[in-house]
């Protein structure tokens, strides 16, 4: 097997984040689903690979509990220690790269802790109808998981809270849009030119 830092392109007194880092880029690089339908797959699939192996070799170097902190075999699993990082992203705002590592999961891999955290990020993007699908599936995977009941029940109730939630996003409750305006004045020029009057001159 070639070196493990060469593959990443790093050195050997990285950080944990800068090795992180450049195995994120690389898994966007090369990740299987940029290379569909494309004849240069298979070479994707094997570099992929190597970059996984590459990481879980340093990372399990690295760990004094000898657990690796990747994906590995090409994709086949993840590990807790992976969502621990993605919660990490979540708390401290960084969401697209949260949203990153989360889609880098293939479906097959998509536990409760996946569809939860994924609803997270959704959620604190303003996505919420999005978000509610993804807590809902959380629950339904782990209906005993206390904190993914919490997330459904609160964004439940703010779904049935705002009668401006729309496209899954919280419009906000103003009370009347655009077409109400519109429609209001319209009326009110027809009342007028009836009195003899004219509210809108073009109309």
């Amino acid at each position: 097997m070639k070196d493990p830092y060469s593959v990443l392109g790093v050195d050997r007194n990285a950080t944990d984040e800068q090795i992180k880092s450049a195995y994120r880029e690389l898994a966007r690089k090369y990740h299987p689903d940029n290379y569909n339908d494309n004849p240069l797959s298979d070479l994707a699939n094997e570099k992929m690979k190597e970059i996984n192996d590459a990481y879980d070799t340093i990372m399990n170097e690295r760990s004094s509990k000898g657990q690796s902190g990747s994906y590995s075999g090409g994709y086949t699993s993840y590990s807790s220690s992976n969502f621990n990082d993605i919660r990490s992203l979540i708390t401290s705002g960084r969401l697209e790269e949260a949203q990153e590592l989360l889609d880098g999961v293939p479906v097959q891999d998509r536990d409760a802790e996946w569809y939860f955290l994924n609803g997270s990020v959704l959620y604190k993007r303003g996505w919420f109808d999005d978000a509610y699908t993804s807590f809902s599936t959380a629950c339904r995977m782990n209906p005993s998981n206390p904190e993914y009941k919490a997330a459904l029940d609160n964004i439940s109730r703010q779904r049935s809270g705002f009668t401006g939630y729309t496209g899954g996003r919280r419009a906000g409750n103003t009370g009347c849009s655009a077409c109400d305006i519109c429609s209001s004045l319209i009326c009110a020029d027809c009342c007028c030119e009836c009195m003899g009057g004219d509210l809108i001159p073009c109309c």
